[in-house]
């Protein structure tokens, strides 16, 4: 576990928190406060983002890191909220650790279904500018595709710059580690799950959403008509009271 940066506040149950690949810890800025107000909240930087070097030993996997970490900690029976990337490490920890994860709130998770065309262009748009040296056209790239019209152009600057952070991050790992997915089996997972959709999200996570929620035992899909991919940078206040419902139980 040396190396993965993370942060530990609040009393009460105990919430992980899991950013998105285009992000870091910093995307969780707007919930903290109120959050941990409730809660003991964990929020954690996966390796090669923010403030955690993209270095290991030997292979290892994202949701290997999250268990080894609330391990400990002291953490079990733990509510995960996990944002894209995140949320796809939080389906792996429930599926290969199912008596960890209490519940689930996954907002615009990705599962590894086929990529749609927006996400093959998106993609290979990504990787043009990568190889041309143009980290920071890839950084912009993300925050335009990410981020809905809710956000304001501070949000957007600021995930450009979470973005480009990573980047460098990773480009410069030397050498580069090994990186293994986790076991990833929706239907097996028995934790109450909120799953959260963008309507103005890509039109793969929105497919996502609908096959999660038609998948997984305990799940609900919550579609938002005003939300881009990252709802919680788009319209802060209003995703925090969403996870705080379900997390309390009150939707």
């Amino acid at each position: 576990m040396t190396g993965i940066w993370h942060e530990v506040a609040g009393a009460g149950d105990p919430v992980v928190l899991l950013h998105a690949g285009t992000a870091d810890a910093r995307m969780w800025d707007p919930q903290w406060e109120a959050l941990t107000a409730s809660f003991r909240v964990v929020r954690l930087e996966f390796r090669g983002y923010g403030r955690s070097p993209w270095a290991a030993d030997g292979p290892y996997s994202d949701d290997g890191d999250v268990a080894a970490l609330l391990d400990s900690l002291g953490m079990s029976e733990v509510a995960v909220v996990g944002a894209s990337y995140g949320g796809r490490v939080a389906l792996e920890l429930a599926t290969g650790h199912p008596g960890l994860v209490s519940r689930l709130v996954l907002l615009n998770a990705g599962c590894g279904l086929p990529e749609t065309p927006d996400m093959e262009e998106f993609g290979a748009e990504e990787m043009r500018l990568i190889e041309a040296g143009d980290i920071a056209g890839a950084a912009d790239l993300n925050a335009r595709t990410w981020l809905g019209p809710e956000a304001d152009e501070v949000t957007r600057a600021r995930l450009a710059e979470m973005q480009r952070d990573a980047f460098e991050v990773q480009l410069k790992a030397d050498p580069e580690p090994e990186r293994l997915r986790g076991e990833l089996d929706p239907a097996r997972i028995q934790a109450p799950t909120l799953v959260v959709s963008g309507e103005r999200d890509l039109v793969y996570f929105q497919e996502t959403a609908r096959h999660l929620a038609r998948t997984m035992p305990q799940a609900s899909l919550l579609r938002l008509d005003w939300a881009g991919h990252l709802p919680s940078l788009e319209r802060p206040a209003e995703t925090t009271r969403i996870i705080q419902e379900f997390l309390t139980g009150r939707s």
